[in-house]
């Protein structure tokens, strides 16, 4: 084993996670080392270690590397589940259309938002959403000593 494997094992055992009492009965330990090993073999520098990593982030939390598009062939239609018409991103599972993908939003970044918000009003414009309201702070009291 090299160094990284070395180092990911004994943080893995301090922390506990292969014992059987842990979380999936010590598999995510087992499942943490068979990507590092992986990742270990492939030989990286500093430079593309760090872009493996990132890009391999990205990827397994099913998040774009480049923009949707409006091409029909990322967009699944959801409306029979949602009653009303709405289509979901292939490639970004939080991006919404209700028009089959010329326009979107998305519920996690408002940055994603093409053309379209998350709510709407009956008149088209958007709902924002509810401030909070102040909470009434205790009075404070003098000591009757």
């Amino acid at each position: 084993m090299g160094n990284l494997t070395d180092h990911a094992k004994y943080e893995l055992e301090l922390a506990g996670l292969f014992d059987k009492d842990s979380d999936y009965d010590g598999m995510l330990g087992t499942a943490v080392m068979e990507l590092v090993e992986k990742f270990s073999e492939q030989g990286h520098s500093g430079a593309s270690a760090s872009i493996v990593l990132s890009l391999f982030k990205e990827v397994v939390m099913f998040k774009n590397l480049t923009p949707i598009t409006s091409n029909p062939d990322e967009w699944l239609d959801q409306s029979e589940m949602s009653e009303e018409p709405i289509w979901q991103n292939k490639r970004r599972s939080s991006s919404f259309s209700r028009d089959g993908g010329k326009t979107w939003y998305d519920i996690d970044d408002r940055k994603y938002n093409n053309g379209d918000t998350w709510k709407k009003k009956p008149n088209g414009a958007e709902k924002s959403p509810e401030t909070p309201k102040p909470t009434k702070k205790a009075k404070k009291t003098k000591d009757a000593s």
